[in-house]
């Protein structure tokens, strides 16, 4: 397995290209002049930053919390060139109780039981590829809330049925078809 890892990175940060509803949403590690960027789903950003949340909030006590967050938050836009390494298939998330840090792990495909690889395209690589982060609860946070903010930023919801409204409305079920 092919892994690259960030212990601790200068940068992790969730960002999206796109316009909402068309978004593509990445996390991106980077470190001195090294650049990792992976693309997933707007759900695995979702869950991710409450799992973390839920983990900082249970192991991390003062150090994770909102005010440690606060310095160290990071508002910038993605880094520069923006090409995904590979689509994130597993997320996995930790404690790490002796250093006192979470790590995050993204791998883009899981290996067959056999341990050999399913797939005949040249293109994809023989072995599964991680990409390991390693975060203080501070900065965790900071990832969090940013992940947050990012998921929240695109299409409202509309407030009959809950589904995206697009910027020509959309058809709602709870009114019978009719656009909103």
């Amino acid at each position: 397995m092919s892994v690259t890892e960030f212990d601790p990175p200068d940068r992790f940060v969730a960002g999206t290209v796109g316009p909402p509803g068309q978004r593509t949403f990445f996390l991106q590690a980077s470190e001195g002049r090294r650049l990792s960027s992976v693309s997933l789903e707007k759900q695995q950003v979702s869950v991710l930053a409450d799992r973390i949340n839920d983990i900082l909030d249970s192991y991390a006590g003062g150090a994770g919390g909102d005010h440690a967050a606060a310095e160290v938050e990071d508002n910038a836009p993605l880094d520069t060139p923006i090409e995904d390494e590979f689509r994130v298939n597993t997320l996995s998330l930790g404690w790490d109780d002796e250093r006192s840090v979470v790590v995050i792990e993204c791998l883009d495909r899981d290996p067959d039981e056999d341990g050999e690889e399913a797939t005949d395209d040249p293109l994809v690589p023989a072995e599964p590829r991680l990409i390991r982060v390693v975060l203080s609860p501070a900065r965790a946070r900071a990832f969090a809330r940013r992940c947050q903010s990012v998921v929240a930023a695109g299409r409202p919801p509309c407030p009959f049925c809950g589904g995206p409204i697009d910027a020509g409305g959309h058809i709602c079920p709870r009114a019978n078809g009719y656009r909103r």
